[in-house]
């Protein structure tokens, strides 16, 4: 079964030949404040407000987060790019060229083509929960890798003649591995491969 087996019943569904969740990113801001006053009962002439010294906000402790949240907003842009152009049977009007190249453009492309000859479209949109795996930034061209929990259960296909909604195969998880490669071409990363991993499940 080839990775587009499935595409009429559903555009995620493209993994039973592949081998064989939110990362959160965030900066640690250390907050306090020491105040003092003065601690004379007796009633002073001048009196001053209390002495308040906010400590500077931290570094992260990861020294690529701000690599690794760029990595996901082209990841989280690719996927809302992906279902427009699911959703339209169409990649023209989308941004999926800005955010997709090398296999994932490729593929998107072609499960467009599929739909339409199947004369299907998708509607809803999944779920994620998305972390970077790995990211190399020396050399000439940085990469990185997202792994995602993906949810396809609010994302159905549907027959566009008639409206009705297709089934999931019987076999199909709604809930599974996948995970992509992206690269930085310039200053913009781009998402180069989607590899859906339906053996596991998350």
């Amino acid at each position: 079964m080839n990775r587009r087996a499935h595409r009429t019943a559903h555009p995620a569904v493209r993994f039973r030949n592949l081998a064989a969740a939110s990362l959160v990113l965030s900066a640690a801001l250390a907050l306090s404040a020491c105040s003092s006053s003065d601690g004379d009962s007796k009633p002073s002439a001048k009196t001053s407000a209390p002495a308040s010294s906010p400590a500077p906000s931290t570094a992260s402790a990861d020294p690529d987060a701000a690599a690794k949240e760029a990595v996901l907003k082209t990841y989280d842009a690719f996927w809302t790019e992906q279902v427009k152009a699911y959703a339209q049977v169409n990649i023209q009007g989308t941004d999926l060229k800005k955010y997709a190249s090398k296999d994932a453009l490729g593929g998107a492309m072609g499960d467009v083509l599929v739909m339409k000859k199947a004369g299907t479209a998708t509607t809803g949109a999944p779920k994620h929960r998305a972390q970077v795996t790995s990211l190399t930034l020396s050399g000439s061209i940085p990469k990185a890798t997202v792994q995602d929990c993906l949810d396809i259960s609010n994302w159905k296909t549907i027959n566009k003649k008639s409206g009705q909604v297709e089934p999931f195969p019987s076999n199909q998880p709604l809930r599974y591995i996948t995970t992509a490669t992206a690269e930085k071409w310039g200053k913009q990363w781009l998402i180069t491969k989607l590899t859906p991993e339906g053996d596991r499940t998350c």
